[in-house]
């Protein structure tokens, strides 16, 4: 969307609501595309946003107003929210980094921004997850996919499903190539995730394989059967993924959000905490779980081969998805 008036006028031109302006500018910014990445920029913004408006912020509505002192301000403001423990490091890292490339995309430069978020915070992110991972109650799956496929919306349940059984990202449960994972179920008792993976993380150099149970069976075998006639995936042979994500996913999310599920990542965390307690015979870390304690080698056993499972190339990442090593 074009700007709707001068670029010397309130909000840079972009409107007269500071919520609505920032989305605005990033749809400039990244010219329609980036969905995700524009989404996620979206939601850090307005949660600034609410922040300018309320008692504790600067009582602003326009742009032109923000400055390195606001932006100071609300990191202080963000700072005293991490040491409540109501917000991780990461995130809000993540908020400050999105208000800067909002303010970039508004004003057209570079000259009002905090420069490290994480100096400004004061703080560094650990990597270690403090919270137990959402997700790991298999009934509560099931409820989730009973309601999703209720709503009509088959194939995100069908993502959920190979999310939680196999700890897919979401973009390897659209992309995966059903048929060939069925037949290697069928063939080798073992999967080798190799579709939509991260930075080119893909074939014969990157295995990837994943032991078949029942789980991963009805999974898969749910996901054929949604699958789009004509389509080896989840999208359409007339789809773009960035349809799916606008019309599967983010629909999707209300109804996971509604039954306390934060996102699709979290399924990704429950699948790593089951295939340690199946590898350690312990539980995980962060369900209170002490091999780490007890066995050290047995415990970095577990984490390489659950690092290898989820497409990570240092064991060091998945304490994200389980706990630390105390």
């Amino acid at each position: 969307m074009a700007l709707v008036g001068r670029r010397d006028g309130r909000n840079f031109g972009y409107g007269r609501q500071l919520s609505y302006a920032g989305p605005q500018a990033l749809k400039d910014m990244f010219g329609g595309g980036h969905y995700g990445t524009v989404k996620a920029h979206c939601d850090r913004w307005l949660a600034f946003v609410k922040w300018c408006r309320s008692d504790q912020g600067p009582g602003i509505n326009d742009a032109r107003q923000i400055d390195r002192k606001v932006l100071t301000g609300y990191a202080a403001y963000l700072r005293d929210v991490v040491g409540r423990g109501d917000l991780a490091i990461s995130t809000a890292q993540n908020r400050l980094s999105s208000v800067n490339r909002t303010m970039a995309a508004l004003r057209g430069d570079q000259h009002v921004k905090l420069p490290s978020p994480s100096k400004a915070l004061g703080m560094q992110r650990s990597g270690v997850r403090h919270s137990v991972p959402q997700g790991q109650d298999r009934e509560k799956i099931k409820q989730i996919v009973d309601v999703l496929c209720r709503h009509h919306q088959l194939r995100a349940a069908a993502i959920v499903l190979l999310a939680r059984a196999t700890g897919m990202r979401l973009r390897e449960a659209i992309l995966a190539d059903l048929p060939r994972l069925s037949r290697e179920a069928r063939d080798l008792g073992r999967i080798n995730i190799q579709d939509g993976t991260k930075g080119g993380r893909a074939g014969a150099s990157a295995p990837r394989w994943i032991a078949v149970d029942e789980n991963v069976r009805v999974a898969l075998g749910f996901a054929r059967q949604v699958s789009p006639a004509g389509s080896h995936n989840l999208i359409a042979p007339d789809e773009r993924y960035l349809k799916i994500l606008q019309e599967v996913v983010r629909p999707a999310r209300d109804i996971l959000h509604a039954h306390n599920l934060n996102g699709f990542h979290e399924l990704r965390a429950a699948y790593a905490c089951e295939r340690y307690e199946q590898i350690t015979q312990h539980r995980a870390p962060i369900n209170g779980g002490e091999c780490c304690r007890v066995d050290r080698n047995l415990d970095r056993e577990a984490r390489r081969q659950i690092s290898h499972e989820l497409g990570h190339g240092r064991i060091d990442v998945v304490a994200a998805y389980i706990g630390g090593r105390t």
